[in-house]
């Protein structure tokens, strides 16, 4: 299939045929921000599993994550290694990419975000590649840090 893809430079635009499902294509919108640490190296595996499932990764390496977590809301009992924003949700450390396709495609009332807290061993990113995720909880939360299971591995 062939989908046309508009992509916008500054002022100007450019126009593109991007052949490959409607879903990767629309998944090309989908700018993940991520902020970690310098040396944490399963991070990077997360970003290089988003981008495998279409998504586009930019890294923002920063000493000062406690800053970032605060900004964002998230507390320690969310937390993981690494934050990032996706259309404006906030995706805390190793959540598979289909969650966030699921988050984005459902977008359920008062969440603000996803989170795999600490760092799960079997989860994209701590894991062989190619493996699928097992044995942890992806929770959805809202503003208070309020959780519910959003998928069970």
């Amino acid at each position: 299939m062939l989908a046309l893809v508009s992509v916008m430079f500054g002022s100007t635009s450019a126009v593109a045929i991007a052949e490959g499902s409607g879903t990767q294509v629309a998944k090309m919108n989908h700018e993940v921000v991520m902020y970690k640490s310098p040396a944490c190296e399963c991070c990077s595996g997360w970003a290089e599993h988003m981008r495998k499932d279409g998504f586009s990764v930019t890294v923002n390496k920063r000493d000062d994550m406690d800053v970032i977590k605060a900004k964002y809301g998230i507390t320690d009992k969310l937390a993981s290694c690494h934050t990032a924003i996706v259309n404006g949700y906030v995706i805390e450390g190793h959540v598979p990419a289909a969650d966030v396709e699921r988050l984005l495609k459902e977008r359920p009332a008062n969440v603000i975000g996803l989170t795999a807290p600490g760092m799960p061993m079997k989860s994209p990113g701590m894991q062989s590649v190619g493996q699928p995720p097992q044995d942890y909880d992806v929770l959805a939360f809202d503003k208070d840090g309020t959780t519910t299971v959003f998928h069970r591995y």
